[in-house]
């Protein structure tokens, strides 16, 4: 039983731990810069903040708690005082002067008078509170309190007798520690000083990580960045190079197995045209034909095997208009006898492998131009993202097929993977271009009711 209860704690912590994380996912900025000055910010708002109280609770509270008892004291002793001297002028005009010379308070004796009705009070003032406590308790007669009338000043009026009112003017900053601001101000100016400097710092810390992030995107799109040199902390140099590194065997990797098959489809053209010329000698019967169209069709599949194993042959990225590429494509499928609709959102022109790209298309433009009567393109701007969309309202592929069918070689029974070659390589060539480009192919229903070719690329 015990370890049943251990689990369920276990388990709970887990939880409250997983939504706490879960909370902070949703709540904390995505980059790494503004959640790095989170990092530092929040402690040194929380140490403020804590120092801040304890100053208010501790040290602010007790010297003004002190400050206000020694003003209540004073004029409870002039009071007193006042008690044992004779009611005359002169006692008056002598009480008057010891309690401006000797204890620094402006005393006005008021015969005749009484207390003014209450004055307004401040919304929340320790001044009010602690002073207004303490002649309650060290002088014990009616008064009134204003700390707000005068700046600077506090106004406090005791009735002493039935027609006698103290009024007793003296400086805040007697009664309460008014010289606090500056220790908040001091607190105020050392936290923007640290953010200022910690800002500073984590710009140059964090400038190489966007650096190295940008870099890999680029790496990733197929687009070079010739003045990417590793900077920064030991770390981020050692990722930055390890990223560089990568690229160049992969690079290097892709080289090699373009020049080996460029090497093993030279030497099949030079077998292959040493077939069509003894073809060529030979009388035109119906062995000989089949025969031609036998090497035709392994010429065709030669090049596409080429086209598979080029992908985008190195190709650079530039500024290409899109929209021209696609009227062009459109062009040379009407020459062929396949209807095509274009439409276009907006002026299109991105930095992409020209070539490349436009085989990738004409892929899905021809993959569904062979199996349906009317076919649609799309081209805009979704986001951030190049979005070309092929619909056809052909007989489509089955929801469970649409992955194995974007594999090299496979082709369904309606041949829908076939490229110009039908080697079976025409989607996959597609979407190894796209991914080239650091985007994505997918397959869906189309509204036309056959198949939607989605290409995103980032720009």
């Amino acid at each position: 039983m015990a370890d049943i209860a251990n689990k369920d704690v276990a388990v709970e912590k887990q939880s409250l731990y997983w939504h706490f994380n879960r909370f902070l996912e949703r709540h904390l900025p995505e980059g790494l810069y503004p959640r790095s000055l989170i990092i530092i910010i929040a402690p040194i708002v929380l140490l403020q903040a804590i120092m801040a109280f304890v100053f208010m609770e501790r040290h602010w509270d007790n010297i003004s708690t002190r400050l206000s008892k020694a003003v209540a004291r004073e004029i409870g002793f002039l009071v007193e005082l006042s008690e044992t001297m004779p009611k005359t002028k002169e006692s008056r005009d002598l009480l008057e002067r010891l309690a401006k010379e000797r204890l620094a308070l402006g005393l006005e004796i008021r015969v005749g008078d009484s207390l003014p009705p209450p004055a307004a009070k401040p919304l929340f003032s320790l001044l009010d509170l602690k002073l207004s406590k303490q002649i309650r308790k060290r002088v014990g007669r009616p008064f009134w309190l204003d700390v707000l009338g005068k700046s600077g000043f506090v106004d406090i009026r005791v009735q002493v007798g039935k027609d006698t009112v103290f009024r007793v003017v003296t400086d805040q900053s007697r009664a309460y520690a008014s010289n606090s601001y500056i220790f908040i101000l001091w607190m105020v100016g050392s936290s923007l000083v640290l953010l200022a400097v910690a800002i500073v710092f984590l710009r140059n810390q964090i400038w190489p990580i966007q650096q190295l992030a940008e870099a890999a995107q680029s790496f990733g799109k197929g687009h070079d960045v010739p003045d990417f040199h590793p900077r920064g902390a030991s770390e981020v140099q050692s990722a930055a190079r390890a990223v560089i590194g990568m690229k160049d065997r992969i690079q290097r990797h892709v080289d090699q197995r373009t020049a080996m098959l460029a090497g093993v489809s030279h030497d099949l053209r030079t077998i292959l045209t040493r077939f069509r010329l003894q073809l060529a000698f030979l009388e035109e019967t119906e062995q000989v034909n089949e025969l031609k169209h036998d090497v035709q069709e392994m010429q065709n599949m030669l090049e596409g095997y080429m086209n598979f194993v080029r992908g985008d042959g190195g190709e650079q990225a530039e500024m290409t208009d899109v929209g021209a590429m696609l009227h062009q494509i459109q062009a040379e499928l009407e020459r062929e006898g396949m209807a095509c609709e274009l439409a276009i959102d907006t002026p299109v022109v991105v930095k992409v492998k020209a070539n490349a790209l436009k085989r990738c298309i004409s892929n899905l433009v021809n993959n569904a131009g062979r199996h349906a009567q009317t076919v649609r393109v799309r081209a805009g701007f979704v986001g951030h993202e190049l979005s070309i969309v092929v619909e056809d309202d052909g007989p489509g592929i089955a929801e469970e097929d649409r992955e194995e069918v974007l594999r090299p070689f496979v082709r369904l029974d309606d041949a829908r993977n076939q490229d110009d070659t039908g080697s079976g390589l025409g989607l996959t060539i597609a979407l190894d271009i796209a991914r080239s480009h650091g985007g994505e192919l997918t397959l869906t229903d189309s509204s036309l009711g056959g198949l939607r070719a989605s290409l995103r690329i980032p720009v």
